[in-house]
């Protein structure tokens, strides 16, 4: 088996979280968060879908981290996004920073919206 480092270029990945902090390029943020490869930011949770419209040409996909369980993502905001052209695919927190990881070190246009654990 083949081991490849994993590297990033530009794009800054998610570190670490813990019970209510995610920390992205060494600073910590606090509650909900909403990354893309170039910047994190806090988030105000499901009901702050203009910070997620925001997003639009963007990125093409929409990791959804529901917090420390799996959640399927409410039907409205799915439809919202895919009118923007955006897919949201819904997992664990841990698994939604895990597969953000893994894509954005491929060079794909995604985005990271994660409740806290």
């Amino acid at each position: 088996m083949q081991l490849n480092e994993i590297t990033y270029d530009q794009a800054q990945p998610v570190e670490g979280y813990g019970p209510g902090f995610f920390r992205v390029a060494g600073k910590v943020i606090e509650g909900a968060m909403i990354a893309t490869g170039t910047r994190a930011l806090s988030w105000g949770g499901l009901s702050d879908r203009a910070a997620l419209a925001a997003l639009a040409g963007q990125v093409d996909v929409l990791f959804l981290g529901t917090g420390a369980d799996m959640s399927f993502a409410p039907a409205d905001l799915v439809a919202e996004m895919d009118a923007l052209g955006i897919g949201v695919e819904a997992m664990a927190t841990p698994s939604a920073c895990r597969t953000y990881n893994i894509t954005l070190s491929e060079g794909r246009r995604v985005a990271l919206a994660v409740l806290p654990v």
